[in-house]
């Protein structure tokens, strides 16, 4: 049967990278448990360690089932390829060792996931690479803020942890003009809610130990870009410089989790924007941080960019920082956990666990408060989880 090259995402999501037939009838693709695999001759040896032929030589670089993941990982993010490893972090860091040398600079917007910032900010600088932190929700503070060194702009959208959004296409536009690489973090939106890609972003990463797995029982990364990008990061980054290979029982459990994927971001995104309103209303609330809000200054970006709202919510509560602790004490159905895009709700404060890494006057500077607090929505009946966090607030 011809393939049908305008397949729906959830179809894709689901065959795309493999055909059944070609493993004996196995519905669900075989876990390879390799570390290196056999030549027919010495020649094809050479040739695949040259890069002249294709087919596998050592799972750091290359695994049956991981390939699956890939194959699929490009066609739902519209990408020519993708890599996948063995946590977000990882998939950075395989980008960063294999684009920048000493003396290059990055730009990135002022709001990240914690390690990401202690990355760029701290750790990078000990290897001669700078990182020049501005509020990229602006696309002109880009311009002002690039130089002769830059070599990357990194972003996330909705950033992790107050929701800013930044225009993909506007800073896109801005990178092709003046060569400069764009990566786009898409862990909160997976490819479902938005295609950064597609907007003009060169690469993309995931964390896809949250959404793309969807049930807490993994880690792994995703790295997405043109074919010549994720060769160079594979060879390069991954197999040489952080060797953050993913496992291919992890592959097989992403695969797992991409099946249903376009199902449980619809109700983790519908959950959210019900929930979003209800702590919106509530007296004990300042402000509520979720661009399905009309309140969200990016709101009308946001509806643009993004096919619904997402499920992670921001709040800060009037009752500042100590109230924001007796809150997630409060809970009984929410989990007190960090990561996010589980099949539970999970609640945390960023201040003093995902992004502990920024110092106090940090946190201010890039666009957070030690109140905050974070809330992954998870697929739980919308009126237990609700009745759960209005409970609490009450109780303040």
């Amino acid at each position: 049967m011809k393939k049908n090259v305008e397949q729906g995402f959830a179809t894709r999501a689901i065959h795309e990278g493999y055909n059944a037939l070609d493993y004996h009838g196995a519905l669900n693709p075989p876990v390879f448990l390799t570390s290196t695999y056999a030549f027919d001759r010495s020649e094809t040896g050479s040739d695949r360690f040259a890069g002249n032929a294709d087919g596998y030589i050592y799972s750091r670089v290359g695994n049956p089932t991981v390939t699956v993941l890939e194959k699929r990982m490009a066609s739902l993010e519209e990408a020519e390829a993708a890599m996948a490893t063995s946590s977000g972090m990882g998939a950075l860091t395989a980008v960063l060792w294999t684009l920048l040398k000493a003396g290059d600079e990055i730009v990135a917007d002022k709001t990240l996931y914690g390690c990401t910032f202690s990355l760029l900010k701290h750790q990078l600088e000990r290897f001669g690479i700078k990182t020049r932190f501005a509020d990229l929700t602006e696309p002109s503070a880009l311009t002002r803020t690039l130089s002769t060194r830059t070599r990357l702009v990194v972003a996330e959208t909705p950033s992790n942890p107050n929701m800013r959004l930044v225009d993909i296409t506007a800073l896109a536009e801005i990178c092709r003009r003046t060569g400069v690489l764009l990566l786009i973090d898409n862990t909160y939106c997976t490819p479902y809610l938005q295609r950064p890609i597609t907007l003009g972003a060169d690469i993309v990463v995931h964390s896809a130990t949250k959404y793309l797995g969807g049930h807490g029982d993994l880690l792994a990364g995703i790295v997405v870009a043109r074919k010549e990008l994720i060769d160079r990061c594979r060879f390069v980054g991954l197999k040489e410089m952080n060797g953050a290979c993913i496992s291919a029982f992890d592959a097989f459990l992403v695969l797992r989790g991409l099946k249903t994927l376009s199902l449980r971001m619809d109700r983790h995104g519908e959950t959210a924007a019900r929930l979003a309103q209800d702590l919106a209303r509530h007296p004990a609330v300042e402000t509520v941080y979720y661009p399905g809000l009309s309140s969200h200054p990016q709101h009308a970006l946001a509806c643009r960019q993004m096919k619904n709202m997402g499920g992670m919510i921001a709040l800060a509560l009037k009752g500042g920082l100590m109230a924001g602790r007796a809150f997630m004490d409060g809970v009984t159905l929410a989990t007190r956990a960090v990561s996010l895009g589980d099949a539970e709700t999970l609640i945390q404060h960023p201040a003093s666990m995902t992004h502990a890494t920024y110092a106090p006057e940090e946190r201010g500077a890039h666009g957070f408060t030690d109140g905050l607090i974070r809330l992954s929505v998870g697929l739980e009946d919308y009126q237990d989880i609700s009745s759960d966090l209005l409970w609490a607030l009450d109780r303040l």
